[in-house]
């Protein structure tokens, strides 16, 4: 697996290959022609490194799903990454509130979305050691950015995002779907 990486990308169960293909294929469109890209080892899981800025990247994704809805076959879920951290809780802290002081405005609400996977760190945890140093205030269902914490066994990756740039698929198409029958 990379251990720097600024996507993560979701599939099927069995189909990493095919979804780095197809990815491989899009990031090329895009203006990548030396994306590096590696499953996980965990079923449905990679990441990938692109030159392109990976913010970019997930809303032409996003746009791309909206106007071609099976452009994407085997792309379930992607999310952008901003800074990959040993998976240790003390650097993802310190990542997470070095991107929440530049990208979290004071009026600005947050949530912690931690992803943990094949770690000993508990969510409890990880939200425990960030969530105090930040004084903007908390929202769990509607918030203006999420700060994402990916974790893939020894490697982090943080970002704060918009909800709108955690694409998901199913979620682009159903909303597709919904503004076309009104």
């Amino acid at each position: 697996m990379l251990k720097e990486f600024n996507l993560v990308a979701s599939t099927y169960r069995g189909r990493e290959n095919d979804l780095l293909s197809e990815l491989w294929y899009f990031l090329r469109e895009l203006g990548d022609s030396e994306v590096r890209a590696s499953p996980t080892g965990l079923p449905g899981l990679a990441v990938l490194l692109t030159k392109l800025d990976p913010f970019y990247v997930v809303e032409e994704a996003a746009r791309k799903i909206a106007s071609e809805p099976w452009y994407f076959r085997f792309l379930l879920k992607l999310v952008p990454v901003e800074v990959c951290v040993p998976a240790d809780l003390e650097r993802i802290r310190q990542a997470a509130l070095e991107l929440t002081s530049r990208r979290l405005k004071p009026e600005e609400t947050y949530r912690i979305e931690p992803r943990i996977r094949l770690s000993p760190i508990t969510r409890n945890e990880l939200i425990a050691s960030i969530a105090p140093h930040i004084p903007n205030k908390v929202n769990l269902d509607n918030p203006d950015k999420i700060i994402l914490v990916e974790v893939i066994g020894s490697v982090a990756g943080v970002a704060v995002v918009e909800p709108r740039h955690i694409v998901s698929v199913q979620r682009i198409r159903r909303a597709a779907r919904e503004e076309a029958q009104s």
